[in-house]
């Protein structure tokens, strides 16, 4: 077992000061590493699915040799399906405390 080293909090807006917005996040937005998350989840979602959908089409046409492999495919799927919204409801959890939050 290896220890890591602590990495710096980095600032969610950017790599510049306080109101200073540089060009890209003027067009795009901030770049925020949780939102990459959630698309990184959403990417996984679909490649589930469409693995899924090939893998249950070789099977009904009786291409697939292995048919666990559908069965895989299958669980797989639905477990990322599951993830993403676990991921959603506790985002929207979180986002519900900050915002009772008073200041």
């Amino acid at each position: 077992m290896s220890v890591q080293a602590i990495e710096a909090i980095r600032p969610l807006m950017g790599s510049g000061m306080m109101g200073e917005n540089t060009d890209s996040e003027r067009v795009n937005g901030p770049s925020i590493p949780f939102a990459d998350v959630f698309q990184s989840m959403v990417d996984t979602v679909r490649e589930t699915d469409a693995d899924n959908n090939e893998k249950q089409y070789l099977l009904a046409t009786g291409q697939l040799d292995n048919p666990a492999e559908a069965t895989i495919a299958a669980t797989k799927a639905v477990f990322s399906v599951q993830l993403l919204t676990e991921l959603r409801n506790k985002a929207l959890d979180a986002y519900s405390e900050i915002m009772r939050i008073s200041i």
